[in-house]
């Protein structure tokens, strides 16, 4: 924010955050009891992608930029199996969570190909 650096300027850094502000809303409209369960994994994950994105990017090395992403890419499949149990516990139906799987697809594609470049 305050630093000009590159990743600000990566598709998949902005994907990373829509899919973050998508999972925030998805945590609203889920019951209570989630609390302390999908709705703070979800929050920390979704967290987690922007956060290791922005810090693998300033990594020299492939090695280490690939590390950081890798670990995004994890936090994303974690996303995509929260948003299955949702929908296994009857919390949300699938149509309910089409925007955010578009995110989480877009992201994961994404990133893929940064490791992959």
């Amino acid at each position: 924010m305050f630093l000009n650096l590159n990743h600000y300027n990566l598709d998949v850094y902005k994907t990373a955050k829509e899919l973050r502000k998508n999972c925030y809303k998805i945590i609203k409209i889920l019951p209570e009891q989630e609390k302390y369960n999908l709705i703070d994994q979800m929050r920390r994950a979704s967290t987690s992608i922007v956060l290791n994105i922005s810090e693998g990017s300033s990594r020299k090395s492939k090695t280490e930029r690939n590390r950081y992403y890798e670990i995004a890419r994890g936090s994303i499949i974690e996303i995509d199996s929260c948003c299955e149990i949702t929908v296994e516990e009857n919390y949300l139906k699938i149509e309910e969570l089409t925007e955010l799987g578009k995110n989480i697809k877009t992201t994961f594609i994404l990133l893929s190909k940064l490791m992959n470049s």
